[in-house]
């Protein structure tokens, strides 16, 4: 059924509101040339907002899809970009329309429209330094669905009183769930979920060397977890992300609710 037929249709009293609500949330796209259908309706279907996996595309898509996201929406999170993506958005778009993460391996592009706040709290942590970038991804995309985010860098478990050290403000910050990268052996996702209330997501990546170096470690070990804990696939940076930023989001609007 196209928007025309099924406008025809509710004016006609065949279907009511709720449901041609519910079909044009579900056919809603925005073409961009022949490259991309941009699909402007994900976050309303799912709460997750689409952003552009850079990776593998051209540069000049990437600000073709972008610009057009703004249009439709205000804002646009682009991931995993590389010099020639960087270089392309930093000469099309104006710095005041860019936001971009610790190691500008992402960007928010926006016409000045905020991102939304729910009320949700998540918590980023990482191991090491080398497993930010994706910790990083996990972290803009929870904020861009609205939650307030907490960053705790540099903590695994060769120096455990690192982290012992954060966790009491990880406490008095009271997140809804909690992200935990880890290269190598991947331990720190079970030892913060020992230690939390919380949901706790494991995100393993692909640091470290020998056995470890492509994450297959850190991903096996996070699945033999003796604490409670959900895993992501290795490097996963938005789905860990979007999953402790739905749960986030569930909570908060429960708390409103009370």
């Amino acid at each position: 059924m196209d928007l025309k037929n099924l406008l025809n249709k509710l004016k006609n009293g065949e279907l009511d509101l709720e449901t041609a609500e519910s079909n044009i949330r579900s056919m809603g796209y925005v073409p961009v040339t022949d490259i991309a259908k941009i699909d402007v309706f994900r976050k309303h279907r799912t709460g997750i907002m689409e952003a552009i996996l850079a990776e593998g595309k051209d540069p000049a898509d990437v600000v073709e899809i972008a610009k057009a996201q703004v249009a439709a929406s205000g804002r646009v999170l682009i991931t995993r970009l590389n010099e020639n993506h960087r270089e392309m958005i930093e000469a099309m778009f104006n710095s005041d329309e860019l936001e971009w993460d610790l190691h500008s391996k992402g960007v928010v592009v926006h016409n000045g429209t905020p991102a939304p706040r729910t009320g949700g709290v998540v918590a980023i942590i990482t191991a090491g330094t080398a497993d930010i970038d994706v910790a990083e991804e996990a972290r803009m995309v929870a904020h861009e669905m609205g939650c307030e985010t907490i960053a705790i860098y540099d903590v695994g478990v060769a120096g455990f009183h690192r982290l012992v050290s954060e966790m009491q403000r990880l406490k008095d910050k009271k997140p809804d769930s909690i992200v935990v990268a880890a290269g190598r052996e991947g331990t720190l996702p079970t030892v913060v979920s020992s230690l939390m209330d919380v949901p706790v997501i494991g995100l393993p990546v692909s640091t470290g060397y020998g056995a470890g170096a492509k994450g297959e470690a850190a991903l096996l070990s996070m699945l033999q977890s003796c604490s409670v804990l959900s895993v992501v696939n290795i490097d996963a940076g938005f789905v860990a992300g979007s999953f402790a930023a739905r749960i986030a989001n569930r909570v908060s609007e429960a708390r409103k609710n009370e």
